[in-house]
């Protein structure tokens, strides 16, 4: 069965390099789902979200020859979802000033705290942060970017990659505190 599915996608995939107007519309409603669960996350608001997800389909169709089907097309997608989302954030916060802040480094106390949290209660508390440190939260700690492809993706100094991560850190812990943890 799973044979059968890989094989369905690969011949989705065909029509979509072809330029198939069907083929494009299955993939989409295929994966349409799981790219706008990713574009969420980076996302507050569900109409940028879903900006983001239609942006980077367009980037899918016109890239799909680039796709190496020996790997999970799902992997590729976020990718781009990712880097969508990250564009749309700088397309949409020209005005952001960012200062270089070591000297503002927060310490963060409690670096356990995150690590006791579910996946719901993160995902569910994310939006209630500030639209950067929800970002470089996510990029960092979901996704495993480094601080410095972080600052790079951003355009911001490394140093606020950082201290936006704590600042992250530190307000999840406000809003589910350790206590909470312990029952």
């Amino acid at each position: 069965m799973e044979s059968n599915k890989e094989e369905n996608l690969e011949f989705i995939i065909q029509g979509c390099i072809k330029k198939n107007g069907k083929s494009q519309e299955v993939l989409y409603k295929k994966f349409f789902g799981y790219a706008l669960g990713v574009a969420l996350i980076y996302n507050r608001q569900r109409r940028d979200a879903l900006e983001v997800v239609n942006d980077s389909f367009v980037k899918v169709f016109s890239k799909i020859e680039k796709y190496d089907t020996s790997k999970p097309f799902a992997g590729w997608l976020r990718k781009i979802v990712i880097n969508t989302s990250i564009d749309y954030l700088r397309r949409n916060n020209k005005n952001h000033q960012f200062i270089e802040t070591e000297k503002l480094a927060i310490q963060d106390e409690s670096p356990n705290v995150i690590s006791k949290l579910g996946a719901e209660d993160i995902i569910e508390m994310l939006n209630l942060l500030p639209h950067f440190h929800k970002t470089v939260f996510c990029l960092y700690e979901i996704e495993g970017f480094s601080h410095e492809e972080i600052a790079e993706q951003l355009g911001i100094p490394i140093s606020s990659s950082r201290v936006y991560l704590t600042r992250a850190k530190k307000q999840l812990r406000e809003l589910f505190p350790v206590n909470s943890l312990e029952r």
